[in-house]
């Protein structure tokens, strides 16, 4: 089934894969699947026709039998797949393929090749933030509407309020794509504070978290600030391990009640 679902997809798109091809894309035996292909063609399921590239190599396609046998068993698949999300409801279905997301991004193109930059924010970008963490937080950690509202209070003070001198906004992107953000906001008694730390998926392995946290720290050195201090949540554990090795330390921590959801609030602090 795994081999006929791979020639199945390029029957779909009309990119007629060779053997080769399926071998590196199931890490099959080369000679196993030769076997396979024997079988398969015995059976009229499917053809071969030579690459007009390389004449070694030929590319596999479904016959209509080969179609008409594999349609029932892709339904069956999708009807399975079906009922193990249905039994979720839509916020862990949203969660689940944001998790999925990640681990195709890990274990995908090698973090070498995905680069993003860092730059100052946009028109539009301050709504991004806003939207962005409302549903990634909603789809991972279940957090309800009050938490967007206190996201977009934040930027508002930040946009209303900044002090060019003393605050900065950092924004990545990635194929001129938004992927992640973090603020660094003046507190009274000479201290910075870090707010709204957020890596999207997509951009999650590379460092993205770390980057923006030690840009952050270096700012508010070069500011003179004496202090940097932030607010998270226990459950945010990602973040939490980039505070730490950044250098910051837990100071103190309250269980809540917010957003629909009982928290524990940590605060760090990191002295320069």
């Amino acid at each position: 089934m795994r081999v006929l679902y791979e020639i199945a997809q390029g029957h779909k798109i009309g990119e007629a894969p060779t053997a080769s091809d399926v071998v590196r894309a199931l890490d099959l035996d080369a000679g196993y699947l030769s076997r396979v292909l024997r079988n398969f063609e015995k059976r009229g399921l499917i053809s071969r026709k030579t690459s007009a590239k390389d004449a070694r190599q030929s590319h596999l396609a479904l016959t209509a039998r080969g179609v008409k046998m594999f349609a029932p068993l892709e339904q069956r698949s999708q009807q399975d797949v079906a009922g193990m999300l249905g039994k979720l409801p839509e916020r862990e279905q949203a969660r689940l393929i944001a998790s999925m997301a990640t681990i195709e991004t890990l274990l995908g193109e090698p973090a070498a090749e995905r680069s993003y930059t860092l730059r100052t924010p946009r028109h539009g970008d301050f709504g991004w933030i806003v939207s962005r963490h409302a549903e990634l937080y909603a789809q991972e950690y279940g957090w309800s509407d009050p938490f967007e509202g206190l996201c977009a209070q934040i930027v508002a003070d930040f946009v209303n309020n900044f002090d060019a001198k003393r605050e900065r906004c950092w924004i990545a992107e990635m194929n001129s794509e938004n992927v992640g953000c973090v603020m660094l906001v003046k507190d009274p008694d000479n201290v910075a504070r870090i707010r709204l730390l957020l890596v999207d998926p997509k951009a999650r392995g590379l460092g993205l978290g770390q980057k923006l946290v030690d840009e952050c720290v270096a700012y508010a050195r070069a500011c003179g600030y004496r202090k940097v201090t932030l607010w998270t949540h226990s459950v945010l554990a990602a973040a939490r391990h980039v505070y730490e090795k950044a250098g910051f330390t837990l100071t103190a921590s309250e269980p809540r009640k917010s957003w629909g959801q009982d928290v524990v609030a940590e605060f760090w602090d990191l002295e320069l």
